[in-house]
């Protein structure tokens, strides 16, 4: 199982720490260092600054927002780190859902998420195998555009500029059970949400080709408090369950409910929207915030980081706030 290191989105502003973990997680030996974006800061732009200031780690996008660009504009961000970087780039894409999509950029969220997402997938592949220009009769990512607003001029195009890698790996994150079978259809990869080493079927009973990538998050914490190193987990569950999403349609609570806490999903929730934020938060239950994380003395990660190892990951992506933690992470993993 290889190790990679989740940097996730800017809060405030960016911060003073993430070249410096990711330098020290390419020292370490560590395979990947990966960024994301929300309603902020964008996941290419901080992730070209690291590719500047590392030579070996790879770089991956978990998550760039589909709504966010067109799959072109998409495949030219990728196509030039990729070329910047010498071969390090990994696109990591996800659809989000409809409160930051029609909320943040304005779109309509797809009424067919799942065609919507292999539509995209197969624009960017286009443009970045430049066998032909670039040609898809999709629903949701026609090109040329065809639509009644058009002016029927457009054409099909092929990059001008060739890109490094035609395989460039295209992996994409996934919750619901048909999403994750159609994603090990089509992606190089998966980028699971609150995985549990104890849950796999949660996900569905998808199996996955040789070379596959599986490369969930998990928050990494070495401490002697596991109580108070599950609180930044607490903080996130918290904030994703009770806030990503409108109270009629939370993937992310929708997910937790799969995994046994539906009743807690929904509390999470409840409070969350009422303003109670603070008691959303500790309103989630421990077990399950443990058991989507390492949290604890070093001895108490080894041993469950036999259960990560055991299962269909391949990748596991730390979110590590200090270089102490990285390096026991390394160091047990070797």
């Amino acid at each position: 199982m290889r190790l990679g290191l989740a940097l996730g989105y800017w809060g405030r502003g960016p911060s003073a720490d993430h070249v410096r973990l990711a330098q020290e997680a390419e020292r370490l030996g560590y395979d990947s260092v990966w960024t994301a974006e929300s309603w902020g800061s964008d996941a290419f732009t901080p992730l070209t600054w690291i590719a500047a200031q590392t030579s070996r780690i790879k770089l991956g996008t978990a998550v760039a927002q589909m709504a966010a660009r067109s799959p072109t504009t998409t495949a030219m961000h990728a196509l030039t780190l990729d070329h910047l970087s010498g071969g390090r780039m990994m696109l990591g894409l996800g659809l989000s859902g409809p409160q930051v999509v029609e909320g943040w950029y304005g779109r309509p969220f797809p009424r067919s998420p799942l065609t919507a997402t292999r539509e995209y997938v197969e624009v960017v592949r286009q443009v970045l195998r430049r066998e032909a220009p670039v040609e898809v009769a999709g629903r949701f990512h026609a090109h040329p555009y065809r639509g009644a607003d058009g002016t029927g001029l457009g054409r099909a195009l092929k990059s001008i500029t060739h890109p490094l890698r035609p395989d460039l790996p295209v992996l994409l994150g996934a919750e619901g059970p048909k999403n994750v079978a159609q994603t090990a259809q089509i992606a190089d990869g998966w980028l699971p949400l609150y995985w549990s080493p104890s849950r796999p079927e949660v996900y569905g009973t998808t199996t996955f080709r040789e070379g596959f990538l599986v490369a969930p998050m998990a928050q990494v914490k070495v401490c002697d408090d596991v109580a108070e190193g599950l609180l930044p987990v607490k903080m996130m569950l918290g904030f994703y369950i009770g806030g990503m999403g409108h109270a009629a349609r939370n993937f992310h609570a929708d997910l937790m409910a799969r995994m046994g806490y539906e009743e807690e999903a929904r509390r999470i929730q409840e409070l969350f929207l009422g303003g109670r934020r603070e008691e959303a938060v500790l309103a989630v239950p421990d077990a399950f915030a443990d058991e989507i994380s390492l949290v604890g003395p070093r001895e108490r990660i080894a041993e469950r980081l036999e259960l990560w190892r055991k299962g269909p990951v391949t990748d596991l992506l730390a979110l590590a706030p200090d270089p102490h933690t990285l390096r026991v992470l390394a160091e047990l993993n070797s």
